[in-house]
Formats: C-alpha cells, structure tokens, sequence
C-alpha cells in the first residue's frame, strides 16, 4: 500500500494543491557558496563546510536590509520557498515586503557538499516521529498544548499526499556533536554576510543556536535575529513529557552548544551559575534554568534585537519562554511572541508551512518593519 500511494502521490498532489500565486517580480536571482575549508584525504584535497545561498531580490525593494533564512533539523532551503501542498511560502512573503531574502542549505545538507568520511555519520527522522512532532501531533504527542493543533493542510498521516510531500524532501542530518555542528554553521553564516553586508537572520529549531552565535560573532553585521522556536531551553533538554527521557544537559552557553561572549568573561561554561525555578509560570509551562546572583551579560548578542516566536499548539510551547527569559536576563532586547496572544491559533513546530503561514509572516515582517532601520 505503502508503495501504490508513493506511485500515486504526484497525481494526488496535484489533485488537492490551490492555483499557483503569481510569484513576485524579482530584480534578480541566483546562487553561489561561501565558506568552507580544505581538508586531505586518501591523496585528494576535498573542499568541506562550505554552504549553498540561493538569493532573491524584489523588482520593488523597499528595505535595505534583507533578510537570511536558515532552516532546521530535516530540513533544506524549501521549507521557505513554498509549502507541501503548493502554497506560496515565506520567502516569496518576504519578496512582497520589500525586503531582499537568501535562502541556505546549511553545510552538510542539501546542496551544501556532504563527506561522510569527514563530517561523520547522518541520520534521518522516521515518519513516526514526522507525525508526533510537526504534522498530526494532536493525535500522537504527549505534550497538552499539541491538542490544540489545528493548522496542518491535510490528515497528517503516513499516507496523506501532503505529508508525503514532506516526508520525501527530509534531508538526512549529520549526528555529530552540538558544538562542532554548531562551529561550522555559524562559520558559514559569518562568511555569508562578510560577503552580502548586514542582514536579519531568521532561524527555526535546530538553527536556533546559529543565530545567537552568529550575532555573537558579527554583531555589526546582523540587524536582528527572528528565531522561530529555537533550539532549547537554555542548558537542559526537558524530560519528555511521557516520562520515557530523563531531563539532561545539551547546551552548555545557555542558549547554544559552542561559545558566546559573557561579561564578565567565562572561558569554561562550568562557570554560569544556574539554578532552576522553583515553580513553572504557568500550568502546562516547564520551569526555566536562568543565572543566578548577579547575571552574566550576552555583551555581544545584546546590541540585537530579538524576536522569538512560539506556535499555540507545538511541542516547544511548555519551554521556548525559558530561551527569551534567559536572553532577557543576560541583557539582549527580546520581544517573545506566543502566537496565540496575537489571535493566530492552532499552530505547530513547521508553522511556515501551515495553513496560516501568511498571517504569521506578516507578523514577523511587520516587526523586522518597526525594528530594523
């Protein structure tokens, strides 16, 4: 059966996809790469780490700053050019702002150059967990938020076209770990914009981390960090809601898992005081890790604004408000958005792809039009 709906599946696609949009007028498009670097193996000199930009430039621009969008686990560059079942996606959104957008394979995935031998081992998501974390989670996740989960364009199931559609553009991801995965993507973004100039970041999950580094690294260059449920909380990943995984330290910076800049300076993270809430802020909530005594400042990442955006009904709804208090306390200007709060409803973790994708770019676009000068 499995087989006879893969057959099926474009026909299905094109059965249920709306009209195509007329796609906006551009001044330019094209690609290139940045970054990377030369390592030998068996003889040969192979070029690693380097990262594939696809860019877009309206007919009408009206920001000069544009804007760089990095896509998480699983993921490739699509998950902004358009939707599963043939909507228009939010790079196109953005084209429609005014503002400029380059759209990136992170290194490794995609049309970024992948070495096994070099970059270690890589690993796919399951369908299983597909439906349990982005597309039916209010039938298959333990957390309670995720019952709200209305927005998905279809069942959601293994069998659906557009979940099939989704299922069959995921990217193996390189299993290495954090803060080595984590050296070579804020690198690439850092070479990115040296060559390009100062630009929004806009990051979803697992490139969450990227973005806090990177302004870190480069804070002249990176006007604002939109982070769409981030990669966290900060320092420990939770205990799954079921029970089945204990609570356990990841991000060892707070919020990512190579370097940040603190003042007063810490040269091993060991040196952070922490120490949990005592009481969640709210039923349903997780109760945050944040610094203790006097907080250390992100001195670097607090030169840029923040905007972290959270889904009513996605599995980083009980945690993402600890990343903004976190930020908040170490000094970065964060305005932290739970969708719900702005009349958008329903929403899981790949909410760029969802029915109501529009009404949450233009959240975001009416933000970067107050914030970003």
């Amino acid at each position: 059966m499995r087989r006879l709906s893969l057959l099926l599946l474009p026909l299905l696609v094109a059965a249920t996809a709306p009209a195509p949009s007329v796609p906006p007028r551009l001044a330019a498009q094209g690609s290139f790469y940045v970054g990377g670097r030369d390592v030998e193996q068996s003889g040969a000199t192979l070029r690693v780490d380097s990262m594939y930009v696809e860019y877009r430039l309206p007919a009408k621009r009206t920001h000069a700053t544009p804007v760089v969008l990095v896509h998480g686990n699983y993921q490739n560059g699509t998950a902004f050019t358009g939707t599963p079942d043939g909507r228009e996606g939010w790079a196109d959104m953005l084209l429609r702002r005014g503002y400029a957008v380059y759209i990136v394979d992170q290194p490794m995935r995609g049309r970024s150059p992948y070495h096994p031998a070099i970059d270690g081992p890589a690993t796919t998501i399951p369908p299983a967990q597909m439906e349990r974390l982005f597309t039916a989670p209010a039938l298959t996740s333990p957390v309670p938020q995720t019952r709200k989960h209305t927005q998905w364009p279809g069942t959601g199931r293994v069998g659906d076209p557009v979940f099939e559609q989704l299922y069959t553009s995921q990217q193996p991801t390189v299993t290495g770990p954090g803060d080595r995965i984590d050296a070579v993507v804020r690198a690439a973004l850092g070479a990115l914009l040296r060559k390009i100039g100062p630009a929004v970041i806009l990051t979803h999950s697992r490139a969450g981390t990227f973005g806090w580094e990177v302004a870190d690294d480069a804070p002249d260059l990176v006007r604002a960090v939109v982070a769409i449920e981030p990669n966290g909380p900060p320092f420990y990943d939770p205990a799954s809601a079921d029970g089945k995984t204990p609570e356990k330290m990841a991000r060892r910076w707070g919020p990512t898992y190579d370097r940040l800049t603190y003042a007063p300076a810490v040269a091993d993270p060991a040196e952070l005081r922490i120490a949990r809430q005592s009481a969640a802020e709210a039923p349903d909530l997780q109760p945050c890790w944040l610094q203790t005594g006097t907080p250390r400042r992100l001195s670097r990442l607090a030169r840029t604004p923040v905007m972290i955006v959270v889904g009513e009904a996605s599995y980083h709804a009980p945690y993402d408000h600890c990343t903004a208090r976190y930020l908040a306390q170490a000094g970065v200007p964060v305005r932290f958005v739970r969708l719900e709060d702005q009349g958008i409803h329903g929403n899981g973790h790949l909410m760029m792809l969802e029915k109501n994708n529009g009404r949450i770019a233009t959240l975001i676009a009416d933000w970067l039009d107050r914030t970003v000068r």
